[in-house]
């Protein structure tokens, strides 16, 4: 039997959830799903210069976990840029920062709110 996958620590929802190429109006365009928690990994070690540990530790996940989602998260981001496929950040398996009060570190982004854990088609992935 499988383990469960634990949530990981998020600390906000993306403040946009779809990007794509200009320019391509009423054309049909694949896209490219990216959970909130691939996104996560992106913005603490990309855009906040976290190291793959660092991010693990915000997270509350092991460095190999982290080394993973990193992974295909990066695969996704470049899939998309290469390809001119939308990008669509929805779903995974995570918990808002928010749910155990306060903020969760460095860098964490919580802006309060109601906080929801798993893909639900009725919540907005962003603001």
């Amino acid at each position: 039997m499988a383990r469960p996958i634990k949530g990981r620590r998020v600390c906000s929802l993306p403040r946009n959830a779809r990007f794509g190429p200009l320019g391509q109006r009423g054309r049909a365009s694949a896209e490219i799903v990216m959970t909130v928690d691939e996104y996560e990994t992106i913005r603490l070690i990309d855009n906040e210069g976290y190291t793959q540990e660092e991010c693990a530790q915000q997270m509350n996940v092991a460095r190999t976990t982290v080394t993973g989602i990193y992974a295909q998260a990066r695969r996704k981001v470049a899939r998309a840029l290469v390809e001119g496929l939308r990008l669509v950040i929805s779903g995974g398996e995570y918990r808002l920062c928010g749910d155990q009060g306060g903020v969760c570190g460095r860098g964490c982004r919580h802006r309060g709110g109601q906080a929801w854990r798993r893909d639900d088609p009725s919540q907005p992935a962003g603001d």
